[in-house]
Parts: structure tokens; sequence; C-alpha cells
């Protein structure tokens, strides 16, 4: 299946926009893996869905810059970031909730 995502660089910007799908993240993944060291803004805002792999991407885009001592700042809420944001217990920086998985 092919994928209606698209991304657009500004400097150190990213611009997502159409369906954050399995699909989207196969295409994607290779270009913003090798970006990932120059981003800090991941702009969402145009992004219809997010599913599990999307929100796979997104978080292991994040820890990436944690790793690296930066924060990624994800602007916009897509349809589906919220809910499975909470489901696989995740803050609102995309990092592992332990106090909420312990409860």
């Amino acid at each position: 299946m092919a994928s209606n995502a698209a991304l657009q660089l500004d400097g150190s910007r990213a611009r997502l926009s159409g369906a954050l799908d399995r699909a989207a993240v196969v295409a994607l993944w290779p270009q913003l893996q090798s970006l990932s060291a120059q981003l800090t803004v991941l702009d969402l805002q145009a992004v219809t869905a997010v599913d599990s792999a999307g929100l796979a991407l997104l978080a292991e885009l994040t820890a990436r810059a944690r790793a690296a001592g930066r924060t990624l700042e994800l602007q916009g809420t897509p349809p589906g970031f919220t809910e499975l944001s909470a489901a696989y217990r995740l803050d609102a920086s995309l990092d592992f909730n332990a106090l909420s998985a312990a409860s």
C-alpha cells in the first residue's frame, strides 16, 4: 500500500503531512533517520492520522534527540496521537512513563 505522507524540510524543522501510518514510516524513515541529528521541530499540524507505527517513529526520533542531549519539539496533535500515546504509556515528550505503567 502506497503512502500519502510527505516530508518538507525547512532548516531544522520537518513538516510532515498525510497519514503517518506503517507505509509512511517505511517511506520516510531513511530520510528522517539521516536528518535526526539536525531536527529541532517536528511539525505534525498537517498529519491527518497516526497509527502505532507512526507513533513509534515519533517516539524513536524524540528518543534519539534525548540521547544526544537535545529536545525535539512536536507541534500539532494529529487524530489518534493522544489515544495511542496514553495506550502505550508515553508522556508528552513520548518517553515511557514508568509511573503510570506501575499503576
